[in-house]
């Protein structure tokens, strides 16, 4: 999940950046690199949950 999310913070940089729009600090697309790297290092350390394809029930 955490690699989802930092997934999306880096596309959200990327069109930040790309469309060169003018943000104050707090959005700016570093900001959302950083946020983004912070999420891949705490997936990588091994928080936050697994994907999981769910299995048929067992009798």
């Amino acid at each position: 999940m955490l690699a989802v999310i930092a997934a999306v913070l880096f596309v959200i940089a990327f069109i930040i950046n790309a469309a060169a729009v003018a943000t104050s600090a707090v959005f700016s697309p570093v900001s959302f690199v950083i946020a983004g790297l912070v999420c891949l290092a705490l997936r990588v350390a091994g928080l936050g949950p697994e994907w999981s394809v769910p299995r048929g029930r067992r009798r």
